[in-house]
Protein backbone atom coordinates (compact mmCIF):
# COMPACT_ATOMS: atom_id res chain seq x y z
CA UNK A 1 0.00 0.00 0.00
CA UNK A 2 1.49 3.49 -1.53
CA UNK A 3 1.29 6.69 0.71
CA UNK A 4 2.28 9.93 -0.56
CA UNK A 5 2.88 12.96 1.98
CA UNK A 6 2.94 16.44 1.23
CA UNK A 7 4.46 19.49 2.85
CA UNK A 8 3.01 22.58 2.42
CA UNK A 9 3.78 26.05 3.53
CA UNK A 10 1.57 29.36 2.51
CA UNK A 11 1.84 31.71 5.80
CA UNK A 12 -1.52 33.94 4.50
CA UNK A 13 -4.74 31.50 3.49
CA UNK A 14 -4.78 31.97 -0.47
CA UNK A 15 -4.40 30.06 -3.81
CA UNK A 16 -2.70 26.93 -2.46
CA UNK A 17 -4.72 26.41 0.48
CA UNK A 18 -8.08 26.97 -1.69
CA UNK A 19 -6.28 24.19 -4.31
CA UNK A 20 -6.18 21.94 -1.91
CA UNK A 21 -9.21 22.62 -0.67
CA UNK A 22 -10.79 21.54 -4.14
CA UNK A 23 -9.15 18.82 -4.67
CA UNK A 24 -10.11 17.65 -1.11
CA UNK A 25 -13.72 18.68 -1.11
CA UNK A 26 -15.93 16.02 -3.63
CA UNK A 27 -14.32 13.22 -1.03
CA UNK A 28 -15.38 15.38 2.04
CA UNK A 29 -18.59 16.71 1.00
CA UNK A 30 -19.68 12.80 0.28
CA UNK A 31 -18.29 11.76 4.01
CA UNK A 32 -20.15 15.15 5.45
CA UNK A 33 -23.42 14.55 3.88
CA UNK A 34 -23.35 10.77 4.15
CA UNK A 35 -26.06 11.23 6.59
CA UNK A 36 -28.06 14.00 5.11
CA UNK A 37 -28.21 17.43 5.13
CA UNK A 38 -31.11 17.69 7.40
CA UNK A 39 -28.59 16.54 9.82
CA UNK A 40 -26.05 18.64 10.49
CA UNK A 41 -26.10 22.30 11.59
CA UNK A 42 -27.68 25.12 9.49
CA UNK A 43 -24.87 27.34 8.22
CA UNK A 44 -26.24 30.33 10.86
CA UNK A 45 -25.70 27.97 13.44
CA UNK A 46 -22.14 27.07 12.67
CA UNK A 47 -21.30 30.66 12.38
CA UNK A 48 -22.47 31.46 15.52
CA UNK A 49 -20.65 28.24 17.82
CA UNK A 50 -17.37 29.52 15.74
CA UNK A 51 -18.26 33.64 17.11
CA UNK A 52 -19.24 32.07 20.43
CA UNK A 53 -16.81 29.74 21.46
CA UNK A 54 -13.88 30.50 18.99
CA UNK A 55 -14.18 34.36 18.68
CA UNK A 56 -10.54 34.70 17.51
CA UNK A 57 -10.40 32.42 14.48
CA UNK A 58 -13.68 33.44 13.41
CA UNK A 59 -12.35 36.60 11.08
CA UNK A 60 -10.40 33.67 9.94
CA UNK A 61 -12.78 30.99 9.61
CA UNK A 62 -14.93 33.98 7.57
CA UNK A 63 -11.94 34.43 4.83
CA UNK A 64 -11.43 30.84 4.53
CA UNK A 65 -14.92 30.46 3.71
CA UNK A 66 -15.06 32.93 1.17
CA UNK A 67 -11.79 31.68 -0.40
CA UNK A 68 -13.75 28.51 -1.15
CA UNK A 69 -16.53 30.26 -3.21
CA UNK A 70 -18.72 31.37 0.18
CA UNK A 71 -20.86 28.33 -0.46
CA UNK A 72 -23.24 26.99 2.15
CA UNK A 73 -22.03 23.54 2.67
CA UNK A 74 -18.75 24.18 2.56
CA UNK A 75 -19.27 26.73 5.21
CA UNK A 76 -21.20 24.41 7.30
CA UNK A 77 -18.09 21.68 7.26
CA UNK A 78 -15.11 24.21 7.55
CA UNK A 79 -17.25 25.22 11.17
CA UNK A 80 -16.50 21.68 11.96
CA UNK A 81 -19.81 22.52 14.29
CA UNK A 82 -21.31 18.69 14.77
CA UNK A 83 -19.64 16.51 12.57
CA UNK A 84 -20.77 12.96 11.17
CA UNK A 85 -18.99 10.64 14.28
CA UNK A 86 -15.21 9.86 13.24
CA UNK A 87 -13.21 6.86 15.50
CA UNK A 88 -9.87 6.64 15.04
CA UNK A 89 -6.71 4.52 17.40
CA UNK A 90 -3.73 6.37 18.07
CA UNK A 91 -0.94 6.22 20.93
CA UNK A 92 0.84 8.57 22.35
CA UNK A 93 3.00 9.54 25.43
CA UNK A 94 5.44 12.15 26.83
CA UNK A 95 8.82 11.16 27.22
CA UNK A 96 10.44 11.81 31.08
CA UNK A 97 13.89 12.55 30.14
CA UNK A 98 14.95 16.10 30.53
CA UNK A 99 13.93 17.81 27.49
CA UNK A 100 10.42 18.59 26.44
CA UNK A 101 9.31 15.51 23.73
CA UNK A 102 5.77 14.31 23.06
CA UNK A 103 5.52 10.76 20.51
CA UNK A 104 2.25 9.70 19.07
CA UNK A 105 1.23 7.07 16.74
CA UNK A 106 -1.31 8.28 13.92
CA UNK A 107 -3.40 5.46 13.68
CA UNK A 108 -6.42 5.99 10.78
CA UNK A 109 -7.74 4.72 7.58
CA UNK A 110 -5.61 5.95 4.59
CA UNK A 111 -8.14 6.26 2.36
CA UNK A 112 -9.71 9.25 4.49
CA UNK A 113 -5.92 10.68 5.46
CA UNK A 114 -5.25 14.07 4.31
CA UNK A 115 -1.15 13.60 3.49
CA UNK A 116 -0.27 16.45 4.21
CA UNK A 117 1.69 18.67 6.97
CA UNK A 118 0.53 22.05 6.73
CA UNK A 119 2.61 25.38 7.05
CA UNK A 120 1.11 28.89 8.35
CA UNK A 121 1.03 32.40 9.82
CA UNK A 122 -2.33 32.94 10.09
CA UNK A 123 -3.50 35.41 12.43
CA UNK A 124 0.58 35.46 12.82
CA UNK A 125 0.76 32.70 14.52
CA UNK A 126 2.83 30.03 12.90
CA UNK A 127 1.92 26.46 13.04
CA UNK A 128 3.21 23.49 11.56
CA UNK A 129 0.65 19.98 11.95
CA UNK A 130 -0.77 17.78 9.89
CA UNK A 131 -3.75 18.68 8.74
CA UNK A 132 -7.74 17.19 8.69
CA UNK A 133 -10.26 18.78 6.64
CA UNK A 134 -7.98 21.53 5.84
CA UNK A 135 -8.80 23.74 8.80
CA UNK A 136 -8.51 21.24 11.62
CA UNK A 137 -4.91 19.39 13.27
CA UNK A 138 -4.59 15.29 14.32
CA UNK A 139 -1.26 17.11 16.05
CA UNK A 140 1.06 19.99 15.69
CA UNK A 141 2.96 22.68 16.85
CA UNK A 142 3.18 26.47 17.01
CA UNK A 143 6.05 29.14 17.00
CA UNK A 144 5.95 29.55 20.83
CA UNK A 145 6.74 25.49 21.20
CA UNK A 146 3.01 24.29 22.16
CA UNK A 147 3.03 21.03 20.73
CA UNK A 148 -0.39 18.60 21.16
CA UNK A 149 -1.77 15.27 19.71
CA UNK A 150 -4.69 13.20 19.74
CA UNK A 151 -6.87 10.23 20.55
CA UNK A 152 -9.90 8.93 20.48
CA UNK A 153 -11.28 8.10 23.68
CA UNK A 154 -12.99 4.99 23.32
CA UNK A 155 -16.61 6.18 23.87
CA UNK A 156 -19.73 6.12 21.44
CA UNK A 157 -21.33 9.24 22.64
CA UNK A 158 -22.14 12.00 20.24
CA UNK A 159 -23.35 15.44 20.90
CA UNK A 160 -23.35 19.43 20.44
CA UNK A 161 -19.72 20.46 20.29
CA UNK A 162 -17.02 20.78 17.86
CA UNK A 163 -14.99 18.22 15.80
CA UNK A 164 -11.99 18.14 17.83
CA UNK A 165 -9.32 18.85 14.76
CA UNK A 166 -10.70 21.89 14.85
CA UNK A 167 -10.45 22.30 18.79
CA UNK A 168 -6.62 21.70 18.17
CA UNK A 169 -6.13 24.50 15.48
CA UNK A 170 -7.51 26.98 17.74
CA UNK A 171 -5.67 25.78 20.77
CA UNK A 172 -2.00 26.29 18.37
CA UNK A 173 -3.78 29.46 16.87
CA UNK A 174 -4.24 31.11 20.75
CA UNK A 175 -2.43 29.84 23.59
CA UNK A 176 1.06 29.24 24.13
CA UNK A 177 1.53 27.29 27.44
CA UNK A 178 -0.26 24.40 28.84
CA UNK A 179 -1.67 26.14 31.61
CA UNK A 180 -4.20 28.68 28.68
CA UNK A 181 -4.67 25.29 26.51
CA UNK A 182 -6.16 23.95 29.88
CA UNK A 183 -9.00 26.43 29.75
CA UNK A 184 -9.33 25.99 26.28
CA UNK A 185 -9.83 22.64 26.97
CA UNK A 186 -12.11 22.88 29.80
CA UNK A 187 -14.75 25.56 28.25
CA UNK A 188 -14.65 24.15 24.26
CA UNK A 189 -17.61 21.60 23.88
CA UNK A 190 -16.24 18.38 21.39
CA UNK A 191 -18.76 16.38 19.58
CA UNK A 192 -17.06 12.95 20.73
CA UNK A 193 -14.89 11.55 23.35
CA UNK A 194 -11.13 12.31 22.47
CA UNK A 195 -8.02 12.63 24.48
CA UNK A 196 -5.21 15.39 24.16
CA UNK A 197 -1.73 15.41 25.16
CA UNK A 198 -0.32 19.43 25.23
CA UNK A 199 3.32 19.88 25.98
CA UNK A 200 5.32 23.06 26.32
CA UNK A 201 8.26 24.34 26.13
CA UNK A 202 9.27 24.38 29.69
CA UNK A 203 7.93 20.74 29.91
CA UNK A 204 4.51 20.85 31.84
CA UNK A 205 2.13 18.66 30.62
CA UNK A 206 -1.59 17.52 30.61
CA UNK A 207 -4.01 15.00 29.03
CA UNK A 208 -7.32 15.95 28.99
CA UNK A 209 -10.33 13.67 28.54
CA UNK A 210 -13.16 15.21 26.52
CA UNK A 211 -16.74 14.31 25.81
CA UNK A 212 -19.65 15.30 24.87
CA UNK A 213 -21.63 14.24 27.58
CA UNK A 214 -19.91 15.19 30.18
CA UNK A 215 -17.01 18.00 31.71
CA UNK A 216 -13.72 17.24 30.93
CA UNK A 217 -11.16 16.06 33.11
CA UNK A 218 -7.51 16.94 32.94
CA UNK A 219 -4.90 15.19 34.25
CA UNK A 220 -1.52 14.60 34.32
CA UNK A 221 -0.74 11.69 32.27
CA UNK A 222 1.58 11.09 30.21
CA UNK A 223 0.34 8.57 28.09
CA UNK A 224 -2.97 8.39 26.36
CA UNK A 225 -4.73 5.35 24.28
CA UNK A 226 -8.07 4.62 23.36
CA UNK A 227 -10.00 4.57 26.47
CA UNK A 228 -9.99 7.62 29.30
CA UNK A 229 -10.37 6.56 33.42
CA UNK A 230 -12.02 3.33 32.45
CA UNK A 231 -12.34 1.29 29.46
CA UNK A 232 -15.81 2.31 28.61
CA UNK A 233 -16.63 0.52 25.04
CA UNK A 234 -15.16 -3.18 25.70
CA UNK A 235 -15.47 -4.53 22.22
CA UNK A 236 -13.70 -0.92 20.78
CA UNK A 237 -11.16 -1.74 23.61
CA UNK A 238 -10.52 -5.35 22.58
CA UNK A 239 -10.59 -4.73 19.00
CA UNK A 240 -7.47 -1.80 19.53
CA UNK A 241 -5.70 -3.50 22.47
CA UNK A 242 -5.94 0.72 24.23
CA UNK A 243 -5.11 -1.36 27.43
CA UNK A 244 -2.41 -3.41 26.70
CA UNK A 245 -0.98 -0.46 24.83
CA UNK A 246 -1.24 1.60 27.62
CA UNK A 247 0.24 -0.50 30.06
CA UNK A 248 2.87 -1.11 27.69
CA UNK A 249 3.87 2.83 27.51
CA UNK A 250 3.17 3.13 30.98
CA UNK A 251 6.36 0.54 31.65
CA UNK A 252 8.32 2.39 29.81
CA UNK A 253 7.77 5.59 31.43
CA UNK A 254 8.39 3.59 35.01
CA UNK A 255 10.63 0.60 34.40
CA UNK A 256 13.87 2.49 33.34
CA UNK A 257 15.24 5.58 32.16
CA UNK A 258 15.65 5.20 28.07
CA UNK A 259 17.20 7.86 25.32
CA UNK A 260 14.73 9.81 23.32
CA UNK A 261 15.79 7.45 20.67
CA UNK A 262 14.58 4.03 22.29
CA UNK A 263 11.28 5.92 23.31
CA UNK A 264 10.44 6.88 20.03
CA UNK A 265 11.54 3.84 18.24
CA UNK A 266 9.22 1.71 20.69
CA UNK A 267 6.29 3.05 18.71
CA UNK A 268 7.80 1.83 15.53
CA UNK A 269 7.01 -1.77 17.12
CA UNK A 270 4.38 -4.00 18.34
CA UNK A 271 2.05 -3.02 20.56
CA UNK A 272 1.90 -0.13 19.63
CA UNK A 273 2.56 0.23 15.92
CA UNK A 274 -0.10 -1.15 13.89
CA UNK A 275 -0.56 -2.41 10.57
CA UNK A 276 -4.71 -3.12 10.35
CA UNK A 277 -5.11 -0.59 7.57
CA UNK A 278 -7.76 -2.88 6.41
CA UNK A 279 -9.72 -2.04 9.75
CA UNK A 280 -9.13 1.47 9.32
CA UNK A 281 -6.46 1.55 12.53
CA UNK A 282 -3.15 0.80 10.73
CA UNK A 283 -0.58 3.21 12.20
CA UNK A 284 0.02 6.08 9.02
CA UNK A 285 3.38 7.55 11.22
CA UNK A 286 4.67 7.76 14.34
CA UNK A 287 5.23 12.02 15.30
CA UNK A 288 7.93 13.69 17.69
CA UNK A 289 7.22 16.79 18.79
CA UNK A 290 10.02 18.65 20.46
CA UNK A 291 8.96 22.12 22.09
CA UNK A 292 12.55 23.01 22.53
CA UNK A 293 13.68 22.71 18.41
CA UNK A 294 10.01 23.99 17.81
CA UNK A 295 10.47 20.84 15.50
CA UNK A 296 8.06 18.22 14.15
CA UNK A 297 9.71 14.57 12.89
CA UNK A 298 7.79 12.02 11.10
CA UNK A 299 8.98 8.65 11.07
CA UNK A 300 8.56 5.36 9.86
CA UNK A 301 10.27 1.85 9.98
CA UNK A 302 13.80 3.22 8.37
CA UNK A 303 12.49 6.06 6.95
CA UNK A 304 12.46 9.85 9.01
CA UNK A 305 11.11 13.04 7.62
CA UNK A 306 11.86 16.46 9.62
CA UNK A 307 10.21 19.55 9.89
CA UNK A 308 10.84 23.27 12.11
CA UNK A 309 10.09 26.38 11.79
CA UNK A 310 14.21 27.20 11.16
CA UNK A 311 13.69 24.60 8.44
CA UNK A 312 10.65 23.29 6.12
CA UNK A 313 11.45 22.41 2.57
CA UNK A 314 8.18 22.35 0.41
CA UNK A 315 8.29 18.69 -0.88
CA UNK A 316 7.27 15.25 -0.32
CA UNK A 317 7.95 11.58 1.17
CA UNK A 318 6.60 8.54 -0.95
CA UNK A 319 5.76 5.42 1.26
CA UNK A 320 5.00 2.04 1.13
CA UNK A 321 3.20 1.01 4.23
CA UNK A 322 4.05 -2.53 5.12
CA UNK A 323 1.31 -4.88 5.98
CA UNK A 324 3.53 -6.27 8.85
CA UNK A 325 5.66 -4.38 11.26
CA UNK A 326 9.70 -4.47 10.34
CA UNK A 327 11.44 -3.75 13.82
CA UNK A 328 14.95 -5.13 12.18
CA UNK A 329 15.10 -1.96 9.76
CA UNK A 330 15.09 0.35 12.70
CA UNK A 331 17.83 1.88 13.83
CA UNK A 332 17.91 2.51 17.49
Amino acid sequence: MSLVIRAISEDQPGPVWSGLFAEYWPAYAKWWARDGLSGRPTYLECKRAISKHMPEIAELYDQLCKLVGGGDMEARFLSFYCPPRYLAACSQAVWPGDAPLLVRNYDYDPAAFDAIVLKTNWNGRGVIGTSDGLFGLVDGINDAGLALSLTFGGRREVGDGFGVPLILRYILQTCTTVREAEAVLKRIPSHMSYNVTVLDAERRFLTAYLAPDRPAVITHSAVATNHQERVEWSSHARFTATVERERFLLQRLTLHPETQERFIGAFLKPPLYSTAFSSGFGTLYTAAYRPDEKSLELRWPGRSWKKSFSKFEIDHIKLVLPTSAAPSDLAI
